[in-house]
């Protein structure tokens, strides 16, 4: 695949705009409903669709192939950061107003953090072709760990970067609006946001050591592993506001993405033995997430039932509201705020 060298600029401005767009749209503190974040949602998923058209033009059909099926990859598994997400914010009591803030630069950490990843990656290909069954084994290994524990959760106050954080920064009891550093005292302190920020950078981190290998195992191509995993990660905001609230009904989707790994880790492990074609494995890919959705929304669809169990609609005792103060509290010291338990595998910043 040859790739001019002005196109790399050219994507990268594309996403700049689209980001100074979003950030414009959301200068101000507010709290958005399902309406405006499907409108979002909506937007991305165009925008993402539109670029792999351009791809089907500039390269034809079998790069195109690959550019969805890294992209479909990417996106089912961002639906796991919207889970330590909502359990990051209730941990933390972030009221949503401001949850957009923190999600708008975590993508922008998100989106270095991948193209240094990438890069790597692709180095590492180029030089060691055995690298790609690293991969696989990985990926295999961690789609039946992630299947056997898909029922645990996260608890942020074991991670040791929330740790560390709290024993090197001093911070604020509470919150000072959108800011994630006040000056008080004569000193700079920073406001729980600001460690609220490091958690879900830090968990982005920890994903994409799942993630990228996963699109390398169907394009090894960096533009197209680049681009797919950009526009798929600009999309992850609006569609943290438009799935929040609805992820107790999605009950089998962990053991779905578990399911996918252990397919794409195949996938490379037969690489000279027989290369599915890119289009098999998006479909594969595909019905797997169709599969685990439409059975969790079918076996939750009973009301009056409790959490964890398997037919769970949330309405008896329904986890709080994504941005609701954990407990009723409000603004306090977050090392007292108790963690929401949510579903969302094993993985701990």
């Amino acid at each position: 695949m040859s790739v001019p060298l002005w196109m790399w600029p050219a994507v990268l401005g594309i996403i700049l705009v689209m980001l100074a767009l979003d950030l414009f749209a959301h200068r101000r503190a507010h709290v958005g409903g399902v309406r405006e974040a499907a409108a979002w949602s909506g937007v991305w998923v165009a925008l993402a669709v539109a670029f792999g058209a351009g791809i089907w033009w500039w390269w034809g059909p079998e790069f195109a192939a690959q550019y969805f099926a890294g992209y479909v990859i990417e996106k089912s598994l961002a639906v796991d950061n919207v889970f330590v997400f909502a359990v990051i914010f209730g941990y933390f009591a972030v009221p949503r107003e401001y949850q957009h803030r923190v999600l708008f630069y975590g993508v922008l950490g998100a989106l270095v953090f991948r193209g240094v990843f990438i890069a790597a990656g692709s180095i590492l290909i180029a030089s060691f072709a055995w690298i790609l069954y690293v991969f696989g084994a990985f990926l295999v290994a961690t789609g039946i760990k992630m299947a056997r524990h898909s029922d645990e959760t996260i608890d942020p106050d074991k991670s040791p970067v929330l740790r560390g954080f709290r024993r090197l920064v001093p911070m604020t009891e509470g919150y000072r609006g959108q800011k994630f550093w006040v000056k008080e005292g004569g000193r700079w302190l920073a406001t729980p946001l600001l460690a609220v920020l490091v958690l879900v950078e830090t968990t982005d981190i920890v994903f994409a050591v799942d993630s990228i290998p996963a699109i390398f195992a169907v394009t090894s191509e960096p533009f197209l592993v680049f681009t797919s995993n950009a526009f798929a990660i600009l999309g992850l905001r609006a569609m943290y506001f438009l799935l929040a609230d609805l992820m107790h009904r999605f009950i089998y989707l962990k053991l779905g993405l578990a399911v996918v790994l252990v397919w794409v880790g195949v996938k490379m492990l037969l690489l000279e033995i027989y290369k599915i074609p890119t289009t098999v494995s998006l479909a594969v890919v595909i019905a797997i997430l169709a599969v685990a959705v439409t059975a969790s929304w079918r076996r939750t669809r009973t009301p009056g039932t409790t959490p964890g169990d398997p037919t769970d609609t949330g309405t008896a005792h329904r986890p709080e509201p994504i941005g609701a103060p954990a407990h009723g509290k409000t603004l306090i010291d977050p090392a007292l705020l108790t963690p929401t338990p949510t579903d969302t595998g094993d993985r701990n910043p």
